[in-house]
């Protein structure tokens, strides 16, 4: 069982950076086509797409999908986490 928790924290871990890297990113338009970039983009723009359809950028600029991916993640992993904890 600590393997597998082990495992779900790293998965949740990997995706917490990728996030990261997208929002860093972000701020650097000039790689915004640079392949680890797209890579990012890829994995994270659909799970923080679902965040903009509630609360779109505010003034254009200001995109706040990745603060709350960030919690909701940092959620699902605890419950996740609690969930193994107790069926196992």
């Amino acid at each position: 069982m600590i393997i597998l928790a082990k495992m779900i924290h790293w998965v949740f871990l990997i995706y917490t950076l990728l996030m990261l890297l997208r929002i860093i990113g972000s701020w650097f338009p000039k790689y915004a086509y640079h392949p680890i970039m797209r890579f990012s983009r890829f994995y994270t723009d659909p799970y923080l797409n679902i965040f903009r359809r509630f609360i779109p950028p505010i003034g254009g600029a200001l995109d706040l999908s990745p603060m709350i991916g960030f919690f909701v993640l940092q959620f699902l992993e605890k419950m996740v986490l609690r969930f193994l904890s107790v069926l196992l």
